[in-house]
């Protein structure tokens, strides 16, 4: 006999499916739901989560799956679920409300709304009965439900003290300045002064990547020449790589650790850090020659090849961290497991260099992490390293054949535009370093995959699901996907790849600036109406659609000459960089772009010929940092006709007779025609 179902069953959100068979009466975020709150005069009960969440989880098996409880809800609130990952723009706004209410936010989140959707009590989980001075879920829906009958002034007070502190909220102290080398020094100064020197990252537990401010800090050594700020990085990167947070089997992160040493993750997987993470390492590859880095950013790509691609080319939101009903339970081992994978002598070795223990570090069984470096375990066993190095790579191959026979975490196969557009540029980052070109065809395939499925003329969806594509894009959706066409376009210099970023600049421009503040609000002028239209200016778990906008607008600037774009620019860095000197730790990413504007990029044009000579020279170029580099790679024979009407390539052509022909400007000057990665060297030099 089939379950009952709500009308959640009609939506493509696997989070949202996860609830249709709840005997909640859950609604969409839709009119039809407002519509019935004011009609029957009941408050919203607004619950947000997203389907990787542990919590949300446990508050779904708990309450929402809970007879009794399901009653209280149904009679007395009209209740509504939200997939924060499809709708940002409501987790935005009622995220700031639980932190007004109770200093702190998170998911699950539990809104509870007048029918006009203004709010009157927040909170994240709660349990289904009072425990530990937590009043219970029941308690609480009995209590405001009381309330909301019998004492309406009450709520008519509450919501208004919200609301003003809601419109307080909405807009940052803008503390207008120059925009100098002064801020990147307070910045750096102040990142650095927030690290843990010991375990890297930044504060104490629970610690994430933070990718964003590792890149800064990179930037900023390259600035300064001031080793300490590259040394931080890299000391964060190989703890990092170390950790439990990093899946030594199949590659890729965890989304944060639990603890201040990188070692216990939560073990839900996210594409977006997935796509950031290989950036830091790819950038410090290119610092460092260092492969250890560059091993990182194939094993992360690869993994999300394998298991976060879908077959036409998107790639998917996240993958769970419970299997089975136990966190972790898919990525953890028992000594046994391995022995019995790798054999008595190697998965020994194996397991001494991954700690594994037959008591097991984590409910019985092991979270891989390097316990004992490969140099001194090969001192140890007295072995070459190059030994010890084919024992643990041929283990991991052999651990993840094995692993792939376990029954896996749930996966969302939602297709978000703007976590696929920083996953553009990861691999289109990763192709950069490594040569591979599987990287470059998987963003080019990401592409079309957007233009085929997210696209309408310039207007983005912002996600993808079942064959529907649905909800208009927000801001990081357009300022997302542009940076990516951009960073495809700097590696294979198409002109489609730089009319469509124009294009879609265009409408970001027209539908999302705020003309009185000189920034881009979050959702565009024809979204729907909510109680507030928010804007996002932090850089945290993911850059700031403004942080990144200002990014592409310089960006843009150079290739076209357009003012509009550099004006604008500046006004969003203007507004935003003391106050992100004096906390760099939420603006990593305005950093970075404020560095390329202060910094004055260095344009690279290198037109090529098909030849070894030209393939050396942009595997050169394509491994250097240059984090203020604006660059394009163009193959002689696709012709420069269509490229001459953009401002950065008038006056360039290849020279005849030569594999390649490179041009350096800086400052509105050019090089002569350069034939030689010597002559480009000296052209780069500062």
């Amino acid at each position: 006999m089939s379950k009952k179902t709500n009308r959640l069953i009609n939506e493509t959100s696997p989070y949202l499916l996860q609830h249709a068979e709840n005997p909640v009466d859950w609604y969409p975020w839709c009119p039809e739901a407002l519509e019935k709150a004011k009609k029957e005069d009941k408050p919203i009960f607004l619950s947000i989560g997203y389907s990787a969440c542990h919590w949300c989880h446990v508050m779904a098996h708990e309450s929402f799956e809970d007879e009794e409880i399901a009653k209280i809800m149904n009679e007395n609130f009209v209740s509504i679920k939200v997939d924060r990952e499809e709708r940002p723009d409501l987790d935005d706004i009622y995220q700031k409300v639980c932190q007004i209410l109770t200093g702190t936010g998170g998911w699950p989140l539990s809104v509870f709304l007048t029918p006009d959707q203004k709010p009157f009590f927040a909170g994240t989980y709660f349990p289904p009965a009072d425990r530990y001075g937590m009043s219970g879920f029941a308690s609480i829906l009995r209590q405001l439900s009381d309330t909301y009958k019998n004492n309406r002034s009450a709520i008519e007070k509450q919501t208004k003290i919200i609301l003003d502190g809601l419109a307080q909220t909405s807009e940052l102290a803008i503390k207008p300045t120059n925009l100098d080398r002064t801020i990147l020094d307070e910045a750096a100064i102040n990142l650095l002064q927030s690290g843990d020197p010991i375990n890297g990252g930044f504060g104490p537990s629970p610690k994430f990547p933070n990718a964003s401010n590792l890149s800064f800090l990179l930037r900023y050594y390259e600035l300064s020449k001031i080793s300490r700020f590259k040394d931080f990085v890299l000391l964060t990167l190989d703890k990092m790589s170390a950790g439990g947070i990093h899946d030594h089997i199949g590659g890729g992160f965890h989304r944060y650790s639990t603890d201040s040493k990188w070692f216990l993750p939560h073990f839900e997987k996210m594409l977006y850090d997935n796509a950031l993470i290989p950036l830091a390492y790819a950038e410090a590859f290119q610092i460092t020659g260092d492969k250890r880095y560059s091993n990182v950013v194939r094993c992360t790509l690869d993994y999300v090849l394998r298991e976060m691609t879908s077959p036409d080319g998107g790639f998917y939101s996240a993958q769970d961290a419970d299997s089975e009903g136990e966190e972790g339970k898919y990525y953890t081992w028992k000594k046994s497991e391995i022995i019995d994978a790798l054999g008595s002598d190697a998965g020994e070795t194996f397991c001494m260099h991954y700690g594994v223990t037959q008591g097991g570090n984590f409910e019985g069984r092991n979270i891989l992490h390097v316990s004992v470096p490969v140099e001194e375990l090969a001192s140890k066993l007295s072995k070459s390293t190059d030994e010890i190095e084919h024992i643990i790579l041929e283990g991991r191959a052999k651990l993840l054949k094995v692993r792939e026979q376990r029954i896996k975490p749930g996966r969302d196969e939602k297709i978000l535009t703007s976590w696929n557009g920083l996953m553009i540029s990861a691999f289109a980052k990763g192709y950069r370093i490594t040569g591979n070109n599987a990287y470059l065809e998987a963003a080019e395939k990401a592409v079309k995959f957007i233009e085929s499925n997210l696209a309408n003329g310039d207007e983005l969806k912002r996600t993808f699901k079942d064959g529907k594509a649905k909800l208009d894009g927000y801001l990081d959706d357009y300022a997302f996907y542009i940076n990516a066409l951009l960073d495809l376009f700097e590696v294979d210099s198409k002109i489609h790849y730089l009319s469509k970023a124009t294009n879609y600049t265009g409408y970001m421009v027209n539908h999302f600036w705020d003309q009185n503040t000189g920034d881009f609000f979050f959702t565009s002028d024809n979204h729907e109406q909510l109680i507030v239209r928010t804007k996002n200016l932090y850089d945290l778990s993911v850059p700031s659609g403004n942080s990144i906008a200002a990014l592409i607008l310089i960006r843009l600037y150079h290739y076209t000459q357009n003012q509009d774009y550099i004006k604008k620019a500046e006004k969003i860095l203007n507004r935003n960089a003391t106050t992100a000197a004096e906390n760099p730790f939420a603006f990593g990413q305005l950093l970075n772009t404020t560095f390329l504007y202060v910094k004055k990029p260095k344009e690279v044009t290198l037109i090529k010929a098909d030849s070894k000579d030209a393939e050396e020279v942009v595997n050169w170029l394509n491994r250097q940092f240059l984090p203020e580099g604006i660059l394009a790679v163009i193959n002689a024979k696709d012709g420069l006709a269509q490229l001459h009407d953009t401002a950065f390539f008038k006056g360039k052509e290849m020279v005849k007779g030569k594999p390649f022909t490179a041009y350096v400007c800086k400052d509105f000057s050019c090089s002569l025609p350069l034939h030689s990665i010597e002559d480009i060297k000296k052209n780069l030099k500062p």
